[in-house]
This record gives C-alpha cells, sequence and structure tokens, in this order.
C-alpha cells in the first residue's frame, strides 16, 4: 500500500495552490488526487461566465493579483484578461502546476476517507486504498448542486448543469436565486434576448448593505445588471420560493412569499432555473468534521478538523464565525496556515512561509478581519 506524508483531495484552485505551499516547504511526499482535470469545475462553466474578481498584474507594486493562487503569478498576466472564463482560469492553474512540478495523479475518484486509530489515514480510491499521515480536504463544490431547496425543486433545472446559455429554448425565464450565480444567468439570457424574471429572498440588487463581497453582488454583476436593456430582467426582490408546482399545461407555478408575508405566485412556460448554492463536496466526509454554530464545519485555528487530527479544509468551504472565506482571494489567505501547522508535524523548516505571510497567503489573526468600509 501505498504511504505519504499528505494527500491533498481536488485539483481546483484551492488544491493546487496549497500544492504550491507544500512543494515550497519539501514536503517530502505528497500527491495531489483530481477525479478528472485540474480546474475541472471551471471547465464545466457555461463559455459566457466569468470570474466576477478583476485580475490585475500588479505584483510588482505589492499588490498580487486577486485571482492568483500562488506567488510570482498572475492570471491577468498569464491569459491577458481581466475577468477569466472558466476555461481560461483552468489553463492558469494547470500552467501553474506543469510550473511547480506539482505530484498530480488525475483520474482518481476518492470514495472514503478512514482515520487510523494510531493516526494517519487510509484513503479509498478508484486506483486502490493509499495510506496517508495528513488529508487535505481542496474539493471544490460547482460539481455538487443543491437540487433540492424546496419541494418541487425536482422541475427546475441548476444552472450550474447549463453547458451553455444559447442550449435553452423559449423567450422567458424565471431563475430562482439572485445572488451571483443567479444574477449572471439573468444577465447571459438578457443579452440573448430573453426576458427574465429573478426572484431572491435579498433586495441585493437595489441596495447598499453588508461591505462584505460574500454577500453582496459585485461591482462587476451590477454594472452588466445595469447595463442591459430596460425591462429585460424583472427584479423580484424580498421574496422566498417556497414550492415549484407543474400545471397540466406543462407551465409552471412558482409560488413565493413575500418579506411581509404576501403570497405570490409567478408562472414559467419554461423550467425555472435554479441558484440555489451547493451542497460541496465535503458531504463525502461530513461524518469526520463537526458542525459549527454559523452551519460551516467546525475548525480549528490551524483549519484542522475538531474530531479528526490530521484531516484540513481548504477552500471556498472554510468559514471561522461570520468570516466566509469563499472566494479565491479570501481562501487563500489560509494556505500558509495549513503549510505552517503540517510543517511542525512534519519536523520541516517553515523558514519559506515568511514570504507567504508578507504577500497575502498566511492570516492566522483573524481580529482584523471584518467590515471596514465607512463610505
Amino acid at each position: 500500500m501505498a504511504a505519504y506524508d499528505c494527500l491533498v483531495i481536488g485539483g481546483g484552485a484551492a488544491g493546487i495552490g496549497i500544492g504550491c505551499v507544500l512543494k515550497d516547504l519539501k514536503v517530502r511526499s505528497f500527491r495531489i488526487l483530481e477525479r478528472g482535470e485540474v480546474g475541472a469545475s471551471f471547465l464545466l462553466w457555461p463559455p459566457e461566465m466569468r470570474m466576477i474578481t478583476p485580475s490585475f498584474t500588479s505584483n510588482a507594486y505589492g499588490m498580487l493579483d486577486l485571482n492568483a493562487i500562488t506567488l510570482n503569478t498572475s492570471p491577468a498576466y498569464s491569459l491577458n484578461t481581466e475577468h477569466p472564463t472558466g476555461k481560461q482560469f483552468a489553463e492558469y492553474l494547470q500552467a501553474v502546476a506543469d510550473h511547480k512540478e506539482l505530484p498530480i495523479r488525475r483520474g482518481v475518484d476518492v470514495a472514503a476517507v478512514r482515520p487510523l486509530p494510531a493516526g494517519g489515514f487510509e484513503v479509498d480510491t478508484s486506483e486502490g486504498t493509499l495510506r496517508s499521515r495528513f488529508v487535505i480536504w481542496a474539493a471544490g463544490e460547482f460539481q455538487y448542486p443543491k437540487l433540492d431547496a424546496f419541494p418541487g425543486s425536482e422541475h427546475a433545472i441548476h444552472t450550474s448543469l447549463i453547458p451553455n446559455w444559447n442550449d435553452l429554448e423559449g423567450d422567458e425565464f424565471v431563475v430562482i436565486g439572485g445572488y451571483e450565480s443567479g444574477a449572471d444567468a439573468a444577465i447571459n439570457l438578457g443579452k440573448l434576448g430573453k426576458k427574465v424574471t429573478l426572484i431572491d429572498r435579498s433586495g441585493r440588487w437595489t441596495h447598499k448593505g453588508s461591505s462584505d463581497p460574500s454577500v453582496e453582488l459585485s461591482p462587476y454583476t451590477k454594472d452588466r445588471i445595469h447595463s442591459l436593456e430596460e425591462g429585460r430582467i424583472r427584479l423580484m426582490g424580498r421574496h422566498e420560493v417556497h414550492e415549484i408546482e407543474l400545471s397540466g399545461q406543462g407551465s409552471y407555478r412558482i409560488r413565493c412569499v413575500s418579506s411581509s408575508g404576501r403570497a405570490t405566485t409567478v408562472t414559467s412556460v419554461s423550467p425555472p432555473l435554479l441558484a440555489t448554492g451547493f451542497h460541496g463536496s465535503l458531504r463525502l466526509v461530513e461524518d469526520l468534521f463537526e458542525t459549527g454554530s454559523n452551519g460551516a464545519p467546525a475548525l480549528s485555528g490551524n483549519d484542522e478538523s475538531t474530531i479528526t487530527p490530521g484531516l484540513y479544509l481548504s477552500g471556498p468551504a472554510v468559514k471561522h464565525g461570520d468570516l466566509h472565506f469563499c472566494f479565491i482571494y479570501k481562501f487563500r489567505q489560509r494556505f500558509g496556515v495549513i503549510a505552517n501547522h503540517l510543517a511542525s508535524k512534519l519536523g520541516l523548516d517553515a523558514s519559506v512561509l515568511d514570504e507567504y505571510r508578507k504577500q497575502g497567503f498566511f492570516l492566522d489573526d483573524l481580529s482584523c478581519c471584518g467590515e471596514s468600509c465607512e463610505c
């Protein structure tokens, strides 16, 4: 049975990013396990979808590209674009993996992670069982859409399962969920000349709320909404969908309740589109994590499971209190935290992490985080 110091599960932004740190730490034996291609989730994006965070080659001025997943790289420089498509960003991840000569095993599906009584783990994969002292769970969310958000969800289509907006037949659509993926769906359908009703429980399109982009639409998305022809998108804010019914005439009745308690029904002749989020890959190992009071996996200060020593979480599912590290420029700040803890366990020189700290990849003091915009 093959044995390693560390196994990284997932070859996306988090997996490749944490892999770069492990390589720089000179971890003697580690592998990144990816069931598809590097950046597989990004390759599933519709061609019209782009990164909402802007890329800019500002490294020389002490400001790392917001979409970079390791030091001394910039997607803006590599890809020559400000808002990369999914395909372009996957190319950047592959270029980083090639440059760093990361030990990636593609086509490996992980079925189970089992802690061993004496420490370490056995990881069941499609290529057999592997053993490792540590496991970093860095699998993403996009490939695990939430299809059971409310009764009747089976009558709808999740936006993550639509490979191309041109594939949808019809002139009018209802999109349920108005955060980034829902707004992006509405925008791209609007650009195709479709009329769209966008339903969301908040009113995030028309007011300024939190300055945390984890809960507010990005300026990039707001600009695109406002640039569409007037009347192309109908915004139904502060309405929560409770049920979808299929009528005898082949239409869909979407039953909503407003924040004031008023019941409303929206009818659609096309299947409604769900932008209701993702369950995430953690369902595969949920028994190895406690659930915190914030509903997220409970983690130590080193992003280690509180009930399974040696199992770490990296990526958009990381949350500490009210701080949600759901974007690349957020969760990359925790790469150095995990790496430093691993270095102490493996007896490695962690001085290389000084540069990671300078570049914003080693955030271990969360007291400085939170909202700070006053105007």
